[in-house]
């Protein structure tokens, strides 16, 4: 079979069958008819409960899409990604995040985690000092990308376990607006930059690294670099010029890509924040949902079944974008996070043979955290007329409790599973008229306002339920999400590991960029849009 030639078989015609049988199904006549629902379609393991009943399947059309499983050669792709063959075909690179996370690690990565738990104890015991021998307060993260979204997800994420002495930063962005308020509150002399960049030649990193190098050389003199740098690269040359010493390199590898490198020594500023002992536990769940996604079959394989449900969504419901709605604070970040992933993974239209193909592949990503999101998008959801689904991530027991009396963690429960109720059921004109009747409205009334209370319902969505926020339960729930995406990618013929796409502006702004600066560009003309928004915004040495 082609490799994105799918779409030609048995499975996905029948599939396509049924997503017409199924049009006119509704997710509350599925729950009429069948009292245990909720149990047929959910699956616990580990402590987590993925919820998926109110998806807009049946057990018909379970069974079709975990056919794709096989057809794709899902099982044969597992392999082929453990056994560390080049599955980044277009770069040749082997995929091997998962070593990182394995309990026997190979020799380097063994190193590397020694590494990082000696300075971390170094810096925790105040044995590692800035260069005026103050111990060190807070630590900037300077990176990009799978370099700053990764650790910065995780770092709020387990902010229950943050180590108190230490606040840890981080600094993305190329406006200067990001690093300068970023370090307006902080003492250089007890200030630690991580700078992490594979080539150290990331525009967006190295600017602000060498910014935040003069901050401290303005402060501290030339000679302190050495003490408030450290660098995560694979790149010792350029590490060195900057001024790093070699010994306080931080290594990772080409098989390592930047939105899997959360396990590596990316995840230096999260080990510093939350103590290597909790950087292990996450580690060590993330282990853990590697062997349940190498051994379950896929109807009992949870990141199988997000991955097909997607699937179903996209390509047979016709859905364009997935809400991730975290009903947890301290997973505030997740949703972005998982852009990168699954969108820089399979935000693409070409398979594996280079052919166009024939069908959707990666949604939108998007979403916030509840209960914010309700007084922002939720009206979108409940009536705006688009199939958007929706995966809910729930606690069941609270990271933070606070003194008094007031349920927090019970109405922040019942905010989410009330949401996820009310997209599934809905409200039909005759509810919404009875409700308004018995509220004591005369009919004329009822007839004006019921209209505007109707509710379509029937919006999949899927709830996954954690028994707390800890590093374990968070490595896990990472590690789900990245297989997740695995498994889309290879049903959809795709090269999740490669990311062409990014390189492109990236070119263009190396080649505007002298003439922001008053110089010439090389290469072709500029269009006549460009060609003005320059001129009208370019730099004067008084600017710079």
């Amino acid at each position: 079979m082609a490799v994105n030639g799918i779409e030609t078989t048995a499975a996905w015609r029948t599939l396509t069958a049924l997503a017409g049988r199924s049009r006119d199904l509704h997710l509350r006549d599925l729950f009429a008819a069948d009292a245990r629902r909720a149990a047929g379609f959910s699956l616990a393991h580990d402590g987590l409960l993925l919820d998926y009943s109110k998806q807009r399947v049946t057990t018909e059309i379970m069974t079709a899409l975990n056919a794709l499983w096989e057809i794709a050669d899902v099982p044969g792709w597992m392999e082929k990604m453990r056994a560390g063959e080049a599955i980044n075909t277009s770069e040749g690179r082997a995929v091997r995040h998962m070593a990182l996370r394995d309990p026997e690690p190979p020799a380097e990565v063994r190193a590397v985690l020694g590494k990082m738990r000696r300075f971390c104890e170094a810096v925790h015991g105040g044995d590692w000092r800035g260069g005026s021998g103050e111990a060190i307060s807070d630590v900037v993260n300077i990176g990009i990308g799978g370099s700053d979204l990764g650790p910065k997800m995780a770092t709020q994420a387990l902010a229950a376990c943050h180590q108190l002495q230490l606040r840890v930063h981080y600094v993305s962005n190329l406006d200067a607006a990001h690093l300068a308020t970023t370090l307006a509150p902080l003492n250089p002399r007890s200030t630690l930059f991580v700078v992490a960049s594979k080539t150290f030649t990331t525009q967006e990193t190295m600017s602000n690294a060498r910014s935040a190098r003069h901050w401290i050389v303005a402060a501290l003199g030339e000679a302190a670099v050495s003490r408030h740098f450290v660098a995560v690269s694979t790149n010792f040359k350029e590490v060195a010029k900057f001024g790093i010493d070699p010994d306080n390199i931080f290594e990772f590898w080409d098989w390592v890509g930047g939105r899997y490198s959360l396990w590596s020594a990316i995840g230096l500023p999260l080990a510093l924040a939350v103590g290597f002992a909790n950087f292990e536990a996450f580690l060590a769940g993330g282990h853990a949902m590697d062997r349940h996604f190498f051994t379950a079959p896929p109807q009992s394989n949870l990141p199988a079944l997000l991955a097909l449900l997607g699937i179903w969504n996209i390509d047979f419901l016709g859905a364009e974008t997935l809400a991730v709605l975290p009903y947890s604070q301290s997973l505030e970040h997740l949703p972005r996070y998982l852009q990168q992933l699954e969108m820089e993974s399979n935000g693409k239209r070409v398979g594996r043979n280079g052919l166009p193909l024939a069908y959707s592949t990666a949604p939108v990503v998007w979403g916030e955290a509840g209960t914010n999101g309700q007084h922002a998008f939720y009206q979108l959801l409940h009536q705006g007329g688009r199939l958007i689904p929706c995966d809910f991530i729930a606690l069941k027991q609270p990271d933070f409790v606070l003194s008094g009396n007031t349920p927090h963690h019970a109405a922040l429960l019942a905010n989410c599973f009330a949401q996820s109720e009310a997209l599934m059921r809905g409200k039909t004109l005759d509810e919404a008229s009875r409700e308004l009747a018995s509220a004591g409205m005369t009919a004329e009334a009822v007839a004006q306002l019921a209209p505007f209370k109707v509710f379509p319902g029937n919006q999949p969505s899927s709830t996954l339920l954690l028994p707390r926020l800890d590093a374990y339960t968070l490595g896990q729930l990472i590690a789900l999400y990245e297989h997740k995406t695995f498994v889309q990618g290879i049903v959809w013929g795709l090269n999740s590991f490669d990311q062409w796409g990014v390189e492109y502006g990236k070119q263009l702004a190396v080649r505007l960029l002298p003439l922001l600066e008053g110089g010439v560009a090389s290469g072709d003309a500029l269009d006549s849009s460009t060609a003005a928004l320059i001129a009208a915004c370019r730099v004067t040495p008084h600017d710079r």
